[in-house]
């Protein structure tokens, strides 16, 4: 249970609140006024505060000049645009708050000392130190005055001026007992102090629990914030329910629409319509063996595969299932689908983007039935390169629906005598597909991709939802030959959507940013590891680097800095290729069954070979390349907070252990350290042995008097002290 708080009565807000809430006082109201009045204020007050231009013009001045000297409608109009954040008080006058540089956004998020702010007209997220914040919550629309430069300066900072619209996301935390015996709300981001409830008494919630409540009263800063407890999640002490809280506050929908559910189940039930194949081209005995290769648990089958060898190097047909046949443009399928954006996973859970009776239904590729799909049909020379492509509406049947672990075991030849059967009528292909993947590898070191190795981790589950297991994700021939495919018929898309310049959602990964290489260039020059010069960096370049440390006892601190060092991949509605795959062109086309612009994709490319035109495509391609960049973040987002959550939860029954791990992060606060299994801890500055500590702002801790220093990837033996599973926080020490 979270450390008891001392913690006073909320302050009341004032005169005006104090008689809004005083019983049996009558409220003041204003006569009615004319609209047309209004507007005709509105409109006088915005030309005159435009030619005074930053000059702070007085509420008496401005009646006077305006000539709204005791007259309500104009009242009202001063009142309107500045409750719309159109105007801002300053210097006790009034200016127009564009003539200052303020701007209208939307608070992002927010933490217990600072938060970000997402402009409205677009540009990157300005960074509000908590002082700032004017007790501002995520969703509200603010209106900002830009500062210059957050303290790291690596972000605008800004200042909320006031707050324009409050939202009504919810907020979580747990319930806790004050030094009074009072139970109060511990918010789990807005500020350190427990919050008042104001339905303590009867909301059914017990100290120790996790729950979301509404921000009912609003004070100036978030400490004088009241609640009201909406929705009790669970013990707070589990990951179960603190992830609940996470996603809530995400605001990602977790219900489809009725409308949404009849639709899938309507199309579910219906089947394939019996003129349907007619209309596509039948490749259910087309002599090419088609054949599914995922997770052992997975339903949402949305890719298949067929290969074969040519006298010039291969005929690949990647067929996925065609989810835009179902899912049309403004249908309830469809809204539901955008609002989504993807689908999001962590530990046994999945938010779907589209109902089960589609996903798991209808859509997804199980064997031995039909299903029908947009296939990327490709002709690929002897190096696995593209020489031509088509993309067909088509029907077909999948043989076999593979497994990555029994493929894996195939290719060991461990495979047994069950597996072996199974797999009878697909073993030439994946032994094509094999020799395919290894001149695909070839292909890629060829043009300088760099690639790059990162840790992912599985959780085992008790029949409880507790996590008891914690291991690696780990890829093998099976998961990286899909992968090819996959990419191949990306490729594909995005060359044939250019070469016709329709109107496309590209996925996009531009040139690092300069101020990034430049850090690059000189962490690894502290490093002592050559490289190229890196002006204008290309792929090859940072292939170059990576390939320099193969062996290297720094190959993990450099592939961390060689991350850092590349852009953030989004979706745009231009082509501006990908640096991290060294492409020109590339798209997401192969999972419209969990992602939003693969089935904006397919929409694209069967209007363009049926020869038809959208409707507003050009909006609805800039629309789900800005969604689906967004959506794509919150559920990252989502799905790593999850994941420390069941870390922690993890850890907890291995407090007082010891463990092999080394350094993944130094800061001026201490040491962060990743075990085996991917958890990741810190070890505190109060852990570490007394001494006087400098960080080099890179990635050296160094202990002034002895010269010991601590470097990112250095191997470190730890102890586990502390886990806290609703933070998820754990806290490490140094084993002795």
């Amino acid at each position: 249970m979270p450390k008891k708080r001392k913690h006073s009565a909320p302050k009341r807000m004032g005169r005006e609140r104090a008689q809004r809430e005083a019983p049996g006082q009558k409220e003041r109201r204003s006569p009615p006024v004319k609209e047309a009045e209004v507007t005709h204020y509105i409109n006088i007050i915005r030309t005159f505060l435009r030619k005074s231009g930053q000059k702070p013009i007085s509420p008496k001045e401005l009646a006077v000049r305006c000539g709204g000297r005791g007259s309500y409608a104009f009242t009202e109009a001063l009142h309107r645009m500045e409750a719309q954040g159109e105007i801002a008080r300053k210097h006790n006058g009034y200016v127009l708050s564009a003539a200052v540089g303020m701007i209208r956004g939307t608070v992002c998020s927010v933490n217990r000392t600072f938060g970000f702010v997402r402009p409205e007209n677009g540009g990157d997220d300005l960074y509000v130190a908590g002082k700032d914040l004017k007790g501002a919550l995520p969703g509200d629309l603010v209106l900002v005055q830009p500062m210059g430069r957050s303290p790291r300066g690596d972000s605008p900072e800004g200042s909320v001026v006031t707050v324009i619209t409050e939202s009504t996301m919810p907020v979580s935390g747990a319930l806790v007992v004050d030094d009074t015996g009072v139970i109060r709300f511990l918010p789990d981001t807005l500020c350190r102090q427990p919050l008042f409830i104001t339905n303590a008494a009867d909301c059914g919630a017990v100290p120790g629990d996790k729950v979301l409540a509404t921000v009912v009263n609003r004070g100036r800063r978030h400490s004088d914030h009241e609640v009201r407890v909406d929705a009790v999640l669970g013990s707070s002490d589990t990951a179960k329910a603190c992830s609940k809280a996470i996603v809530a506050v995400s605001g990602a929908p977790t219900v489809f629409s009725d409308a949404a559910l009849r639709d899938a189940e309507a199309m579910n039930a219906a089947g394939i319509l019996e003129e349907e194949p007619a209309n596509r081209l039948d490749l259910r005995n087309s002599g090419d063996v088609i054949f599914t290769i995922d997770g052992a648990d997975t339903k949402d089958i949305d890719d298949a595969i067929s290969i074969a060898r040519t006298e010039k190097g291969y005929r690949l047909g990647v067929h996925i299932a065609d989810v835009s046949h179902y899912v049309l443009p403004d249908s309830p399928l469809d809204a539901d689908a955008f609002a989504r954006g993807t689908s999001v996973y962590y530990a046994d859970q999945v938010i779907p983007m589209l109902p089960k009776a589609l996903s798991n239904g209808i859509c997804s590729l199980f064997p031995q039935v039909d299903r029908l799909a947009l296939s990327a049909l490709m002709e690929l020379d002897e190096k696995g390169e593209i020489v031509t492509y088509r993309f067909e509406k088509t029907v077909i049947r999948s043989v076999v629906q593979g497994v990555y672990r029994e493929v894996n075991a195939i290719f060991r030849e461990e495979a047994d005598d069950s597996i072996l059967a199974k797999y009878a009528d697909v073993l030439p292909s994946l032994y094509t597909l094999r020799e395919l993947l290894q001149v695909r590898l070839a292909a890629r070191k060829q043009r300088g991709a760099p690639t790059l190795e990162t840790e992912e981790s599985a959780f085992c589950l008790d029949a409880e939802g507790v996590c008891c297991g914690i291991v690696p994700r780990t890829r093998a021939e099976a998961e990286e030959l899909i992968e090819e495919c996959m990419l191949l018929a990306n490729e594909a898309a995005a060359r044939f959507a250019r070469s016709r310049n329709l109107p496309f959602v590209y996925r996009v990964h531009e040139l690092p940013p300069e101020e990034k290489v430049t850090r690059l260039t000189e962490s690894l020059d502290l490093l002592g590891i050559a490289h190229p010069v890196m002006e204008k960096p290309s792929p090859k370049d940072y292939s170059a680097v990576l390939a320099s440390v193969a062996e290297h006892p720094l190959k993990p601190v450099v592939h961390h800095l060689v991350l850092r060092a590349m852009a953030k991949a989004a979706y745009s509605p231009e082509p501006l290729g990908h640096f991290g795959l060294a492409l020109k062109d590339y798209a997401h086309f192969t999972s419209p069954i969990r992602r939003y612009p693969d089935l904006t994709v397919h929409r694209m490319i069967t209007s363009a070979i049926r020869g038809e035109k959208l409707p507003h495509a050009m909006k609805m391609v800039a629309d789900a390349a800005e969604q689906s960049t967004r959506t794509e973040l919150r559920a990252q987002n989502i799905e790593r907070d999850c994941e420390e959550r069941y870390h922690a939860e993890f850890m907890q029954g291995h407090i007082g252990e010891e463990f092999d791990g080394v350094i993944s992060g130094l800061t001026d606060s201490g040491i962060y350290v990743m075990l085996a299994n991917t958890v990741e801890g810190m070890i505190s500055m109060s852990e570490l042995p007394c001494g006087n500590y400098d960080y080099d702002g890179y990635f050296t801790l160094t202990e002034v008097r002895s010269g010991k220093k601590y470097r990112f990837g250095d191997a470190m033996r730890v102890r586990c002290i502390r886990s806290d599973v609703n933070s998820g926080h754990i806290d490490f020490a140094m084993a002795e």
